[in-house]
C-alpha cells in the first residue's frame, strides 16, 4: 500500500530509504537484546537455529534512526523505514500477528511525524543554512510520533482487553524523554547526512547511538533475567498453594495501577510490580497440609502461616533488584493501626510498597472466586476496603485504587464452570487467607490430593 503513493509522491531517494531501513532494522533489533535479522539469517545458512531472543513488551523501541528518515524522506517512504524491522524484527507470540501490527503501528507514525514535519518547513531548512530553525519542526514531528503510537497502543489495547488504556496524554508524558533523545540523534544523522560526506558521516555519527543500542541490550537481558527469577519463584509458590494460582499476579496488577494513579517514578513501579507478585513467596516455607487446610486453623497453626512474610524476605534478600520491594514483603500484613504483623508497625512507620501491596492483596482476595465461595462485586470489596481505610490500610491507597478502578475497570478472575450458588462467607481482613480446596465426594481427600 505504501510502496505506490512513495512512487507517486515526491520521487525518494531509494538507496537512502534502503540503507536507513537497514540501519535502522539492526540498530532497533540490537536494542532489544536480539540478533539482529541478518545474523539470524547467518545462522540459518549455516544450518544453526537462529535463535530469536523474545522481545520486551515493556521495553521502549529504539528510534534515532527512523527519526532520520522521518526528517530527511517524503511521509510514505519514511514508513517504508519503519516496515522492514518491525516485520522481521523480535516480537512477542503470536509473532505473524504482532509483527504485523507493528509495522502498521510504526508507519502510521512516521508518515504522520514526516507531514507534520513537511508542513512546517522543516525539510526545506534542513537542507538550507536555516538549520536551527528545523529543530522546532523536528520537536513537532517526535511529538506527533509519540502522540499516534500512544493513541494507537492505547485504542489497541481497550479493544483487545476491554479496559482502558493509558490515554494518548499519559502515554505522550511516557515516551517523551526516549523520543526526544532518539530525536536528537535522528536529528543528528539527518545533518550529517545533508553534509559534504554523506551517509559516511552520518554512519560514523551513528556510533554512539550504537553504543546507547548495545547498553539498552543489556539492560533487556537483565529486565528478562528478572522476570524469569520472579516468574520461577511464582510457578513455585502455585504448586504449592492452589490458591496463589492467579492471585500472585493480579496483586502486582493491582499494585501498579495504584502506584501509576499516586505518579510513582517508572522504575519504582516496576520494582513493586515484582514485589507485589512476589508477595506470597515466603508461603514455600510454610507446611503445605496448613495452605490445602480445609477448615479452620488453630491459634498456632495461624501464628505458623503468618510468619509467612518473615521467610518470603528471607528467600529473596539476596534479589538486589527487588531494592526497596524485600519491606514490601515482609511488612504487606502490618495495619495502620499496629494490629498486624510481622512487627506491628503503625502508619507512616510502615514501608510505602508495603501498604500499597496491602490493599491491592486484600481488594484481589475479596474478588476472586475460590472454589469453596463467590468473590465479592467490585463495588462491594471498594466499600469493605473503604470501611477499613484508616485502621488496617492507608487511606491514600485505597483511595488511590479505587480512582484506577473507576478508570481503567477490574476485572476479577472468572467463576467456576456450573456457578456458584452459596452464600457469600464473611472472610476477615489482615489475616491470610488459607486454601480451601473441596472434598471429592466418597473419599476424605481434597480435590487433586494424593492417595
Amino acid at each position: 500500500m505504501l510502496l505506490p503513493l512513495a512512487v507517486a509522491g515526491p520521487r525518494p531517494d531509494w538507496p537512502r530509504v534502503g540503507l536507513l531501513a537497514l540501519l535502522h532494522m539492526c540498530l532497533e533489533s540490537l536494542a532489544q537484546g536480539a540478533r539482529t535479522p541478518c545474523a539470524r539469517v547467518w545462522r540459518r545458512l549455516r544450518g544453526r537455529p537462529a535463535d530469536e531472543a523474545p522481545a520486551d513488551p515493556r521495553g521502549s523501541g529504539f528510534f534515532p534512526v527512523l527519526f532520520a528518515g522521518v526528517l530527511m524522506l517524503p511521509p510514505a517512504a519514511a514508513a517504508l523505514v519503519a516496515l522492514p524491522g518491525a516485520l522481521l524484527g523480535p516480537a512477542a507470540h503470536p509473532r505473524g500477528l504482532r509483527r504485523v501490527w507493528n509495522a502498521a503501528q510504526l508507519a502510521l507514525a512516521a508518515a504522520a511525524a514526516a507531514e507534520v514535519f513537511r508542513l512546517l518547513g522543516g525539510v526545506r531548512l534542513l537542507l538550507g543554512t536555516r538549520f536551527p530553525g528545523a529543530a522546532l519542526g523536528a520537536l513537532a514531528a517526535i511529538l506527533t510520533f509519540c502522540l499516534v503510537n500512544g493513541v494507537l497502543v492505547a485504542g489497541m489495547v481497550r479493544l483487545t482487553c476491554g479496559a482502558a488504556g493509558p490515554g494518548a496524554a499519559r502515554a505522550l508524558r511516557r515516551a517523551a524523554p526516549a523520543a526526544l533523545l532518539h530525536g536528537a540523534g535522528g536529528l543528528m544523522i539527518a545533518v550529517l547526512w545533508q553534509g559534504p560526506y554523506g551517509a559516511f558521516a552520518a554512519v560514523l555519527g551513528l556510533l554512539p547511538l550504537t553504543i546507547t543500542a548495545w547498553l539498552s541490550a543489556q539492560g533487556h537481558r537483565e529486565r528478562t533475567a528478572h522476570r524469569a527469577t520472579v516468574q520461577a519463584l511464582v510457578q513455585a509458590v502455585e504448586i504449592k498453594d492452589a490458591y496463589t494460582r492467579g492471585h500472585s499476579e493480579r496483586v502486582g496488577r493491582a499494585s501498579v495501577l495504584i502506584a501509576r494513579q499516586l505518579g510513582l517514578a517508572e522504575d519504582r513501579i516496576r520494582t513493586l510490580h515484582f514485589a507485589g507478585t512476589l508477595h506470597d513467596v515466603g508461603k514455600l516455607a510454610v507446611a503445605t497440609e496448613l495452605l490445602r487446610r480445609n477448615g479452620p486453623l488453630t491459634d498456632a497453626e495461624r501464628r505458623a502461616v503468618e510468619v509467612h512474610p518473615v521467610f518470603g524476605h528471607e528467600l529473596v534478600r539476596q534479589l538486589d533488584f527487588l531494592g526497596e520491594g524485600r519491606d514490601g514483603i515482609l511488612h504487606h500484613h502490618e495495619r495502620m493501626d499496629g494490629r498486624g504483623y510481622p512487627h506491628g508497625l503503625t502508619g507512616e512507620r510502615i514501608p510505602e510498597f508495603a501498604r500499597i501491596i496491602s490493599v491491592a492483596d486484600a481488594f484481589d482476595s475479596m474478588t476472586s472466586t475460590r472454589s469453596y465461595r463467590r468473590g465479592r462485586p467490585v463495588p462491594e470489596a471498594v466499600a469493605e476496603l473503604e470501611r477499613c481505610a484508616g485502621s488496617q490500610f492507608d487511606p491514600v491507597m485505597v483511595g488511590a485504587l479505587v480512582e484506577a478502578v473507576a478508570e481503567h475497570g477490574w476485572q476479577p478472575e472468572p467463576p467456576p464452570p456450573g456457578g456458584w450458588d452459596g452464600e457469600v462467607p464473611d472472610i476477615p481482613l489482615g489475616v491470610p487467607e488459607p486454601a480451601r480446596l473441596p472434598q471429592q465426594s466418597g473419599t476424605g481427600l481434597p480435590a487433586g490430593g494424593a492417595a
